[in-house]
């Protein structure tokens, strides 16, 4: 079985963005009473852990005693909380993520919901949402029919549109493709990327572009009383900006990534960690701006779905200081060096040479 969600656009009336925003407030508020009795519990409990394993983590249904308006929202919600707050304690044991954090106002206002007894349905423009009954929904293209609806995820953005992300679950039987035409990706801060055969991403850089115009309506927001009608209308229109980015960006990496996966049987990339790039180099900006990761997640799963493959090679290959003509590794390569040149004669572009390398490295490892 495999998993696959669809996000549309909601259009609720004044009385379900009401509930919507109670729904938001109580899973908040919730989550927060839930991750502050666990603190509590630890320091009372952490010199014996024997007792700190005897004791029961709270539930959602004990808040509902002693606040009853937490009853008006949707129970499932509710539920899902506690399962979202121990699977942040297993990333922070495991090492994926920090200590969960107590959620703001500010952050992202979302929660999900699942399906029981037929609580879900899409009909003729609608969506039936427990608690909201039916809410008007932009759905672009059709879920197929072989698809099962598993759960609901309601998400508002800082501009006010509201989103729903459909989760559904299917049987799929993956034919692995024969590898025949095999492409190497080199990243590029100037472009997103160069392949093996020369080509490069062209990625205009969005933020890059909108900077100016961005930084303008920043200064003016900067220069509003802050809480006052003129500074909530032009925090909105800083934030229908940054929006806008954020979906120029994602278009043009899905729409690439799916060239990608058309055309070749296997990609090969290198396995880079951004972060430590944007710090050591303080790329910061342009690291943000070509999203390489969101790029990947994309380009893997467009890749798995159909039978095809995504080879990650180490990132201390030295794939940019290999020549790709005789395979002489340099001591030294300075990132201001953009040609790449051999004592045997070869001189190439530095980024169509390091593609090459990563290609015939992936394809050791596929052999």
């Amino acid at each position: 079985m495999a998993n696959k969600a669809y996000k549309f656009r909601l259009y609720p009336t004044q009385e379900q963005e009401q509930l919507l925003a109670k729904t938001f407030g109580c899973v908040r508020f919730v989550y927060n009473k839930m991750l502050e009795e666990r603190i509590q519990m630890y320091e009372k409990f952490k010199d014996d852990k024997e007792a700190l394993k005897k004791q029961k983590f709270p539930t959602p249904a004990k808040y509902k005693k002693e606040f009853a308006w937490l009853k008006e929202v949707d129970s499932l919600a509710l539920a899902n909380v506690q399962l979202n707050l121990q699977k942040a304690y297993q990333n922070f044991f495991s090492g994926r993520a920090k200590f969960p954090k107590f959620k703001s106002r500010k952050a992202k206002q979302s929660y999900t919901t699942n399906v029981v007894n037929g609580n879900i349905m899409l009909l003729d423009g609608y969506i039936k949402l427990p608690k909201l009954k039916w809410v008007k929904i932009k759905q672009h293209r059709e879920i197929p029919s072989h698809h099962t609806i598993k759960s609901c995820t309601i998400s508002k953005t800082k501009t006010g549109k509201y989103y729903v992300s459909i989760l559904t679950e299917y049987e799929r039987q993956p034919v692995q493709k024969e590898v025949q035409a095999v492409v190497g990706l080199d990243f590029s801060m100037n472009g997103l990327f160069v392949d093996s055969e020369g080509k490069r991403a062209n990625y205009p850089r969005f933020y890059r572009q909108s900077l100016e115009k961005l930084a303008k309506e920043q200064r003016i927001l900067s220069r509003r009383k802050k809480g006052s009608n003129r500074w909530h209308k032009q925090r909105l229109k800083v934030a229908k900006r940054h929006e806008k980015i954020a979906n120029q960006r994602k278009d043009f990496l899905h729409k690439k990534s799916y060239e990608l996966a058309k055309q070749y049987d296997c990609v090969v990339i290198e396995d880079l960690n951004m972060k430590g790039m944007s710090q050591a180099l303080h790329f910061g900006k342009s690291v943000a701006d070509h999203a390489w990761g969101m790029f990947t997640t994309f380009l893997q799963y467009k890749l798995e779905e159909q039978g095809k493959k995504l080879i990650k090679i180490d990132k201390w290959f030295p794939s940019s200081k290999t020549c790709s003509c005789c395979g002489q590794v340099k001591e030294s390569l300075s990132l201001s060096e953009r040609i790449f040149r051999c004592d045997c004669g070869f001189v190439a572009d530095r980024d169509w040479n390091a593609a090459i390398n990563i290609k015939r490295e992936g394809l050791r490892l596929l052999a």
